[in-house]
């Protein structure tokens, strides 16, 4: 990329401080691993925005950089989707770069400084969804509604984690939906949801109602909820995994992508993490902009965008519906 207002390659500290973090793995582990020399390789072709760019320049681009240091030089009304995902309010340690549990005010000020330098960025018909945690969805819900229209709350189901000795286990996570206007992007059909029927009623005359006899058993595609349970979190098997230790599944991001972007629309993610974003929007025809700190992680996100061009499957999604859990997987 040779694009004089965005530095591109290596920079002084970059590659150094960057650990091979190779572990021994299972036969069957699927986990994507990227060796200290692919990383150099990868490296060369992270940007670093040092002035004022254009929409144009910020198309499918992976910027390895603080965001809170980015948003100065991001253009203005560019994002039709914003997704969200900053760091929850819990101590984390997202190899190598902290984050520190703070208290409630505390928190509540670096998420508003964050909102500041996302709001001009937004279109007039922009949606956004933002991810937390129970406790952190009591400090940001009330600065989401005071900022934006908003919209639902979507509740889904980790369906793992650790269990808890005196209290319930914390089991889900939110999603805020919020719009910036009541005019916005909205594509219920691209989200059905394809359900068994386990009671498969037929109407007077003997047809199914509301479902379809298929190969594979009885099948309804149902209008989604603001419940999710059919969401797997990536694991050591599925090729999209990563060793980042909070990263969400395609199968999620999909919905999310697919619900609110339209079609060749420009979605950000300034806090991308291992790039899961970015990937499913390279696999379903929408551009993207990430911002991430961590170097590791943007090359993970760059090695999953190669193979994102030969492999376009999302697990859990096939044939323009999205499956319940661990059902009609493709592999």
């Amino acid at each position: 990329m040779n694009r004089i207002d965005l530095k591109c390659g290596s920079w002084p500290g970059s590659l150094p401080e960057m650990r091979d973090m190779q572990k021994a793995r299972a036969p069957m582990n699927r986990t994507l691993t990227c060796p200290a020399g692919e990383r150099a390789r990868l490296s060369r072709k992270l940007a670093r925005v040092g002035r004022v760019i254009t929409p144009e320049q910020t198309r499918d681009l992976v910027v390895n950089q603080d965001f809170f240091e980015a948003a100065a030089f991001l253009p203005h009304e560019f994002v039709d989707l914003l997704i969200l995902d900053p760091p929850y309010n819990l101590s984390k340690n997202y190899h190598g770069n902290v984050f520190g549990a703070r208290d409630g005010a505390a928190y509540t000020k670096w998420f508003a400084g964050a909102l500041a330098r996302l709001r001009p960025m937004l279109k007039r018909t922009a949606s956004i969804y933002v991810c937390a945690d129970w406790r952190t969805s009591l400090l940001i819900a009330p600065m989401l509604e005071r900022e934006f229209i908003l919209r639902n709350r979507i509740t889904w189901e980790r369906e793992k984690g650790r269990g808890a000795k005196a209290n319930w286990k914390n089991n889900t996570e939110d999603i805020w939906f919020c719009t910036v206007s009541n005019e916005y992007y909205f594509d219920i059909e691209a989200v059905k949801l394809k359900r068994r029927v386990l009671a498969p009623y037929r109407d007077g005359a003997g047809q199914p109602k509301d479902w379809r006899e298929e190969m594979e058993g009885n099948f309804r595609r149902t209008h989604p909820s603001n419940v999710w349970t059919d969401i797997t979190v990536p694991f050591w098997s599925m090729p999209e995994n990563t060793d980042h230790p909070t990263q969400k599944s395609e199968k999620l991001i999909a919905k999310l992508v697919l619900a609110s972007a339209p079609p060749g629309g420009f979605v950000l993610d300034p806090f991308a993490g291992s790039g899961t974003t970015a990937v499913v929007c390279r696999k379903l025809g929408r551009h993207f902009l990430t911002i991430e700190q961590n170097r590791e992680y943007c090359c993970w996100t760059l090695k999953r965008l190669e193979k994102a061009k030969q492999d376009s499957q999302i697990q859990g999604y096939r044939d323009g519906v999205f499956w319940e859990r661990n059902a009609g997987q493709t592999r």
